[in-house]
């Protein structure tokens, strides 16, 4: 998968360790993960329900909880990379992201993100304890921590 344009940072940030926190996000619902640039490993956190103005206070209370340096919003395209109507609606998230928690906001191509976490579910013979949307959300993270 290509990595997708980000937007543009609003302050540079560095360091070995920073913690990230990834969403992927539809109209619904929100899978929330984490994980980190120094073990680079994506954890499935939860799932937020879209309601009203709801999601956004879980999310100011789930980044004031991990702060992390940055976060990462998958972003879905059809299999042949053209972009659809949630292709606008996950960037204009976001964009709201950013002007909200003043992050710096990372966009990464989450193709198939949420079947690889329904296999990955089935594959292992147990059920999870995360809904599919947090482990599409590990499923992002872990791409884009794959690729730094």
């Amino acid at each position: 998968m290509t990595p997708v344009q980000n937007l543009p940072d609003p302050a540079p940030r560095s360091g070995p360790d920073q913690t990230l926190l990834a969403l992927d996000y539809g109209t619904r619902h929100i899978g929330v993960a984490v994980g980190n640039t120094l073990m680079r490993r994506a954890q499935a956190l939860k799932t937020l329900s879209v309601r009203g103005q709801e999601h956004w206070q879980a999310l100011d209370a789930l980044i004031a909880e991990w702060q992390p340096t940055a976060l990462v919003v998958g972003l879905p395209f059809h299999p042949d990379g053209a972009e659809h109507i949630n292709t606008a609606r996950a960037r204009r998230f976001a964009r709201q992201l950013r002007g909200r928690c003043r992050l710096d906001i990372h966009l990464e191509d989450e193709r198939y993100s949420t079947c690889e976490a329904a296999g990955a579910e089935a594959g292992s013979g147990s059920r999870a304890s995360h809904s599919i949307d947090a482990r599409a959300a590990a499923v992002i993270l872990q791409q884009y921590l794959d690729r730094l």
